[in-house]
């Protein structure tokens, strides 16, 4: 039934799996589809009290796709027809950045609650999905970073604001830095980090806990506190967010960018753009004390 995600349920919950471990998982337009038509059939189903959210392999996710595929367009053009919308004008980016949205705004406005199981890399839009979670349990080695900021845009999606607040969601999109999972659960990002060997076990036995709760209770609560985030903009901010990141895509970094993975490829690409943030990793707490190639050191 889908081929870029795995859906099953079992014991009172949906598992949803990103299923592409080869490309780590990097979301395309097809697997978002998939997956908002996975977690809407998992709200239908009276079995289901919950879902979980998982990466297939190495990871989360590396974020979203853009080899050839891109969930998140800076130019696209339809150069055959031009009969439909590309990335020819700023309406058109918007346009495309909202169709992506609604996929993933399935978690936020589905009645049963979603776990998000993050392990390995969860980088730019593999932070948009976890956020839209109710809940993230993260493994301590885990990978939270947006590093698109450094260049491409803004965030698409915007509930770092909400869960870690406006001083470290600025620190870390502001420089495209990267953090742990036990410092992302310190700063609000998730909910707890647990040992990597243990987070399968840790995010099962929640869903345990919650397959033993009317499914109607479960869906009532997790709408009173929704809708509270709503009151407080969380929904608006979305959208906002989404258009906030096409004034990005005008930036002319963006389009060097562009320009770039077209003369040398997408991975040479990211790694000139990476290159002089060194280990690209922020210290939550204490010092920032980097050695010569910009990778932190002890003090």
């Amino acid at each position: 039934m889908f081929e870029e995600i795995v859906y099953e349920v079992e014991s009172g919950r949906a598992r949803i799996t990103l299923n592409r471990p080869d490309k780590l998982n990097a979301l395309t337009l097809k697997m978002q589809a998939e997956m908002s038509e996975a977690l809407w059939q998992a709200d239908n189903d009276r079995a289901v009290h919950c879902v979980i959210i998982k990466g297939a392999g190495r990871g989360f996710s590396a974020g979203y796709d853009l080899s050839g595929s891109a969930s998140v367009p800076v130019s696209r053009l339809d150069a055959e027809t031009k009969a439909t919308r590309g990335g020819r004008s700023v309406d058109d980016d918007i346009w495309q950045l909202e169709r992506a949205q609604r996929y993933r705004m399935a978690i936020f406005d589905m009645h049963k609650p979603v776990i998000a199981q993050v392990h390995g890399p969860c980088v730019a839009g593999g932070t948009d999905i976890a956020l839209l979670c109710d809940m993230v349990i993260i493994a301590d080695d885990a990978t939270v970073a947006f590093p698109a900021g450094r260049n491409l845009g803004a965030l698409p999606n915007q509930m770092w604001l909400y869960n870690v607040g406006p001083q470290w969601t600025k620190r870390l999109m502001l420089t495209g830095d990267s953090i742990t999972g036990t410092e992302a659960a310190q700063l609000g990002f998730a909910m707890k980090s647990v040992p990597a060997d243990r987070l399968e076990a840790e995010v099962e036995g929640l869903a345990d806990r919650m397959a033993l709760i009317d499914a109607d209770i479960l869906a009532a609560n997790k709408r009173a506190v929704n809708l509270g985030m709503e009151l407080m903009g969380a929904r608006t901010m979305q959208r906002l967010a989404a258009e906030n990141d096409v004034r990005g895509h005008q930036a002319a970094s963006a389009r060097s960018f562009i320009k770039h993975v077209g003369d040398v490829g997408l991975r040479e690409a990211l790694r000139d753009r990476d290159a002089p943030f060194g280990d690209g990793r922020a210290r939550v707490n204490g010092p920032e004390i980097r050695d010569s190639d910009g990778r932190l050191v002890e003090d």
